[in-house]
């Protein structure tokens, strides 16, 4: 079997339906984890999405012209805050969350550090930042069944 062929390209907000409806499905994992389907992703709505696409940079992985991955992210005070790294289900495990890890750090080489926060019972998400070279530098507890892991990345290329 041929592998399937995918390109990383800037999004646009003509995207946001599609990213959106890529999101919900990947956070659905996540909310099964903490068993809390409540959470911002999959409550967020498109115009919300929307209004994200003036302040981020978002990323798209395209497969067979549709996006099978995303990540966003934004600067303030030369930290780059990365946010909502996704890859669909059928994809994930094959380098494309690297991958886009990769060109969003690419695009903001010149923030003096990378921070991101996932759950602390997402192992293979803080498995994947910390391969990265991401660290643990805070936690903190949303609700007795959710707490968040923060993580950076200093960017050595300055």
């Amino acid at each position: 079997m041929q592998q399937k062929q995918y390109k990383i390209y800037e999004a646009s907000e003509a995207d946001c339906i599609e990213i959106l409806v890529l999101q919900k499905l990947c956070y659905h994992q996540e909310a099964e984890i903490y068993n809390d389907f409540s959470i911002q992703p999959l409550s967020q709505t498109d115009q919300e999405l929307k209004d994200e696409f003036t302040k981020c940079i978002f990323l798209k992985c395209l497969c067979d012209q549709s996006i099978i991955g995303s990540v966003r992210a934004f600067e303030t005070d030369k930290t780059c805050f990365i946010g909502k790294l996704i890859v669909h289900p059928e994809y994930q495990n094959i380098g494309i969350g690297r991958e886009l890890m990769n060109q969003i750090e690419y695009k903001f080489s010149n923030s003096a550090r990378f921070e991101l926060f996932t759950g602390s019972e997402s192992i293979k998400n803080i498995s994947l930042y910390q391969k990265l070279g991401y660290n643990i530098f805070k936690r903190e507890k949303l609700k007795p069944s959710l707490e968040l892991v923060f993580l950076e990345k200093i960017n050595s290329g300055l």
